[in-house]
């Protein structure tokens, strides 16, 4: 258990979380700057590059938890079990007092009313590590074999509904069903990300470190075994349409509709099916860079060693950019400043607000020029200094 793992940075796992903080940012600059009255997941109502551009950023969420899982196991070559542990735990409550301070009030809403709260990513990270660093004095492979079990087994729950458990209602909506947790006339909570499955894929994502103690030609062949089992698994399941998504796929108006019918599985909490259909690709990619980052992909491995920083940047950054425009086009910007609706969230849209697809890309081209000379900044801070408060930043 205690075994030294390779104690160096891996520039493929740095460059696949950098990939994938970068894809986020497209899906909050739509959220942000897209047209909030048309869901881009109802073929009803959405373009295919509607649908294509939120499709894609779903690699991101499974992707950061596998990873913290898969990072936390590299650790153990420099700490011991009780100090990881105490780590993820720590870290894991420092993310879930920052989700609901400085990231719901200065990133999200710009506001400090709370009068509309969201329990999102952080927050299901932070309860993920926390999880994680009580697991992690059990075996990897137990540790693994949990995960795996709760993402394969968690669709067995789905018909289980929050309104009929009573006063466990808003436990079973944290752990497994999305919905709102607390609904007064002054306050809303809204549990978005389901513990669940989310804890799953932190766990797996932690046995999955064991490879990276294998020689480079075998470790590339399990990285290339896994990530195929889990996109033909995906396939095979999907065409089935029995088990893994509460959503069947059905044929729709076009061979083309009916494909992006295929691939819209749920992400609230992620299905089995979602979560194949994202770790597999992710794994892939994995194995492409495991030998050699091509240099166009350079910066993304600086995004992906500060992604927390990032984060944090680039949801503030979008928000700014946003009150600047609704500022020049409207004259007044209140409505950037405003709790919105659960069904406009994240802001409260202003009449006629919503911007096509290519103004869309130009704003999260722009995030993330201007965020990059930062992040290199702070990567060679950390890289300078070895201090302890830095790694939970």
């Amino acid at each position: 258990m205690t075994e030294p793992l390779r104690p160096h940075r891996i520039e493929s796992i740095d460059l696949l979380r950098g990939l994938v903080m970068i894809l986020m940012a497209l899906d909050h600059t739509r959220e942000y700057f897209g047209a909030t009255a048309i869901s881009p997941t109802d073929l009803t109502r959405a373009t295919a590059a509607v649908f294509m551009t939120r499709w894609i950023t779903h690699i991101c969420a499974p992707t950061f938890f596998f990873l913290t899982g898969t990072s936390a196991c590299l650790t153990l070559g420099r700490r011991t079990i009780p100090q990881l542990s105490r780590l993820l735990v720590t870290r894991g409550v420092w993310l879930i007092v920052l989700e609901l301070t400085i990231v719901r009030c200065f990133g999200y809403q710009f506001n400090v009313d709370y009068r509309v709260t969201m329990l999102v990513v952080l927050w299901a990270l932070g309860w993920a590590m926390i999880v994680l660093g009580l697991l992690v004095h059990l075996p990897v492979a137990a540790i693994a074999a949990a995960g795996a079990a709760l993402i394969a087994l968690h669709n067995l729950l789905d018909p289980i509904r929050a309104a009929s458990l009573g006063a466990l209602a808003p436990l079973w909506t944290i752990l497994h069903a999305p919905g709102i947790v607390v609904a007064t006339p002054a306050y809303t909570v809204f549990a978005a990300y389901p513990l669940v499955p989310w804890i799953g894929v932190t766990a797996v994502g932690f046995g999955f470190g064991r490879p990276y103690t294998q020689p480079d030609d075998r470790r590339r062949g399990t990285l290339l075994r896994l990530s195929i089992a889990l996109i033909v698994g995906f396939i095979i399941l999907r065409w089935v349409n029995v088990y893994g998504d509460p959503s069947p796929w059905t044929a729709q108006r076009s061979p083309l509709f009916s494909l992006l019918s295929f691939l819209n599985t749920t992400k609230y909490p992620p299905s089995l099916l979602f979560l194949l259909m994202t770790l597999g690709p992710a794994l892939l990619i994995l194995w492409m860079a495991d030998a050699h980052t091509p240099s166009l992909f350079k910066p993304a491995v600086v995004v992906g060693k500060v992604p927390f920083f990032y984060f944090v940047l680039h949801l503030s950054l979008i928000h700014l950019l946003a009150v600047a425009v609704c500022y020049a086009r409207y004259g007044t910007a209140h409505w950037m400043f405003e709790s919105p609706r659960l069904d406009q969230y994240p802001i409260t849209a202003p009449p006629g607000w919503g911007y096509s697809l290519p103004i869309v890309y130009i704003v999260w081209a722009i995030v993330v020029v201007v965020l990059y000379p930062l992040c290199h900044w702070y990567a060679k801070v950390k890289q300078r200094r070895d201090v302890w408060w830095l790694s939970y930043l």
